[in-house]
């Protein structure tokens, strides 16, 4: 599971969150919900899941390794940094619950990437901490000190349905997808140097089983509506070899950037 640097999807790392937040008071959706809104829900998480079961059987690239049970990137990957990852300063133009839990997210996802690169991460776990606050969402006690991205998903998962805040799970995890994606795009060649076309095929087959599923759950959450327009010009990507994946990241890195914006107010 550590040889997964980026891609994760929806296993987004919210340790840097803080504890000791009290629950607002929350309607209980769920009991709403119809039959098929739930099936939706589940078949979002299941493609979820699959993807992240993808990338674990995956090498690990050579510009990453293992050092004292956590990966580390090497010295040679370390000397050029990114430019491409989001300021924090995003997380000020966040207004509504919903981009808040989005920019939360898609911040994780840079602070990761930017930790790795050895870059400062102070102003990230600024912002974070106090979107985490203005979110004031008891699900993240839940994850605290969680060892593996994997776990982590799962236990934030469990914990927001508990809590009636699952409609929220779907904003972090597209987020975080359309936020891995956007890296990918960056660095194509690097980050796809492990796949096969098998995995380029169950990988992009399932985006576009997600991107399916959030339209149809758009139906029943209307704060789901804005994600899913957003998203929706990523059902072109779906390759069925590693080359074919490479070109359509090409062609397509003004969707993604437009998907990015979209979300990331």
């Amino acid at each position: 599971m550590k040889k997964v640097f980026i891609l994760a999807v929806a296993a987004v790392a919210f340790a840097a969150c803080g504890g000791n937040k009290s629950a607002n008071n929350v309607e209980d959706s769920d009991s709403l919900k119809s039959f098929e809104q739930e099936q939706i829900e589940a078949s979002i998480k299941m493609h979820f899941d699959s993807i992240a079961a993808e990338f674990s059987k995956m090498e690990q690239p050579s510009f990453l390794k293992e050092n004292n049970g956590g990966v580390t990137l090497t010295k040679e990957e370390k000397q050029v940094k990114p430019d491409y990852l989001l300021s924090p300063n995003v997380s000020e133009e966040a207004t509504t619950l919903a981009e808040k839990y989005r920019v939360l997210s898609a911040l994780n996802v840079d602070k990761r990437i930017a930790s790795l690169y050895e870059m400062p991460v102070e102003d990230y776990d600024k912002a974070i901490t106090k979107l985490a606050a203005d979110i004031d969402d008891p699900s993240f006690k839940a994850i605290e000190d969680t060892g593996s991205i994997f776990e982590t998903s799962s236990k934030l998962y469990d914990a927001m349905e508990k809590n009636a805040r699952i409609n929220y799970f779907w904003q972090i995890a597209s987020a975080a997808l359309v936020e891995q994606l956007y890296v990918v795009s960056q660095n194509k060649d690097k980050f796809l140097s492990t796949f096969t076309d098998e995995a380029a095929a169950n990988v992009t087959f399932r985006i576009i089983l997600i991107l399916d599923a959030t339209n149809r759950l758009s139906q029943y959450d209307p704060d789901i509506r804005p994600v899913a327009e957003a998203i929706a010009p990523l059902e072109h990507l779906n390759a069925t070899s590693v080359d074919e994946l490479k070109t359509q990241f090409d062609e397509m890195k003004d969707e993604i950037l437009a998907a990015r914006k979209a979300l990331i107010k």
